[in-house]
């Protein structure tokens, strides 16, 4: 499928509209070629286009993908070589020596705007039309590199909606995959909750209704996205109006209609996994659900449902379905909302509410116009806010103790299939019951 040397996409099904995704002509010999714009390192910036990562393993418990790193320099602040000082221009050689010329003779390679342990995401310009996208190059050579690819284009070849990002064309080598890709300049959801000056329940029925319209057209298609939470729901521009888009589909799992629908891989990110995952049950695309629950607890109060440093103890909870509904802001926020939430966090998944079901629930349908319209952004901002110090802290002691080639594996977002081993062997009993 897809990445292998020398191959294309392949056809898309017929009942499947998506004219925006082109093959290309086979590899070609390195060419001579000049280049304006390069890519700088050390910039800073909001977090732009997709995610080069998610951090989410496979049952083998090694990472598809680490966690994209702090994205830099935005085209606009893209400097010519002239400005670059001798570390920046080994940097952008190093860099612009990895690209297939069939890229660099149609796109202008602007900035560095994401990483991985084997993917890079680059914001382009195209050089006819000016458009910028981003490109996310994938070292196929890889196993988990290729595992990721497969995941991705046989996901993004076949969608097309609103919510969910864009492929526009691939370019594939004997050891690397380029996807060109839709450009999401708004910034990760909860960085902008925190710039805001208001965030109310209507706001948060708004973003959820995104979501939830993304996740109900995916599992239409029988895709599982496997991998929800906050860092993979993009804003596609700064503005206020600006629609969210799903990205990061590395760990997703696709299914042609009349498939069997199960799935048995143990993957996803510790705090947002589903029980049944953890209990190494057979599972559906319910999974995404319990997800959207766990996001819309953090939407409503800038607090996790499920939290703790033990990863045993985290597990447990999940596994009670054991959360609570206090500390501030929850006394201002209505019983609806709460009851939107205790119905997708529900540990048993037939019971859970689907995604079809969550866009009837009268606190999305009445766009919160029922509900407290309090502004809620000054507590969530403070909750998100010193979660964010706390885990800082937290990382930085980890580190202390660990060597740079533990460090550097990601290993602290790992779910350790160890782990839910002795998980499944203490509670698998009062799980059933």
């Amino acid at each position: 499928m897809g990445c292998r040397n020398s191959k294309v996409l392949p056809e898309p099904p017929g009942d499947v509209q998506l004219d925006l995704v082109k093959k290309v002509d086979p590899p070609q010999p390195p060419q001579t070629d000049l280049y304006k714009h390069f890519m700088r390192g050390d910039g800073t910036g909001s977090k732009v286009g997709v995610a080069a990562g998610g951090g989410g393993v496979d049952k083998a418990g090694s990472p598809y993908q680490a966690q994209a790193a702090t994205p830099t320099a935005s085209a606009q602040n893209a400097k010519e070589p002239s400005e670059l000082s001798d570390p920046q221009r080994k940097k952008v050689a190093k860099y612009r020596a990895k690209f297939d010329p069939r890229v660099t003779a149609k796109y202008d390679i602007k900035a560095l705007i994401g990483r991985g342990s084997f993917s890079r995401v680059v914001r382009v310009e195209h050089k006819s039309t000016r458009q910028p996208y981003a490109i996310k190059m994938i070292e196929t050579r890889y196993r988990e590199g290729r595992e990721v690819c497969e995941s991705e284009l046989c996901v993004l070849r076949r969608v097309r909606h609103t919510n969910i990002i864009q492929l526009m064309e691939v370019f594939e080598t004997a050891e690397r995959v380029y996807m060109v890709m839709e450009l999401a300049t708004g910034g990760e959801l909860f960085d902008r909750i925190i710039a805001r000056g208001s965030f109310t329940e209507r706001d948060a029925t708004r973003v959820l209704q995104m979501v939830l319209d993304g996740v109900k057209y995916l599992h239409t298609l029988g895709i599982t996205h496997r991998d929800l939470k906050p860092e993979n729901l993009l804003y596609y521009h700064p503005g206020a109006d600006s629609k969210i888009i799903i990205t990061d589909f590395g760990l997703a799992s696709s299914r042609k209609k009349g498939d069997e629908c199960l799935m048995k891989t143990t993957c996803g990110t510790p705090e947002y996994i589903a029980p049944e995952i953890l209990v190494r049950k057979p599972y559906t695309n319910a999974v995404d659900m319990w997800a959207l629950g766990v996001i819309a607890y953090i939407l409503l109060s800038g607090t996790m449902p499920f939290e703790d440093d033990n990863r045993m103890r985290l597990y447990r909870q999940i596994l009670k379905g054991k959360y609570s509904f206090s500390g501030e802001p929850w006394p201002s926020v209505s019983n609806l909302a709460k009851d939107f939430v205790a119905r997708i966090l529900t540990v048993d998944p037939s019971e859970r509410l689907t995604a079809g079901q969550a866009l009837k629930h009268p606190w999305i349908v009445s766009m919160a116009a029922s509900s407290s319209m309090k502004n809620l952004q000054r507590c969530i901002s403070q909750n998100l806010l010193k979660r964010a110090s706390s885990r800082c802290q937290s990382t930085k002691s980890a580190q202390s103790t660990r060597s740079s080639r533990s460090t550097k594996s990601n290993k602290a977002r790992r779910v350790r299939e160890k782990e839910l081993r002795e998980l499944n062997r203490r509670y698998q009993q009062q799980y059933n019951g």
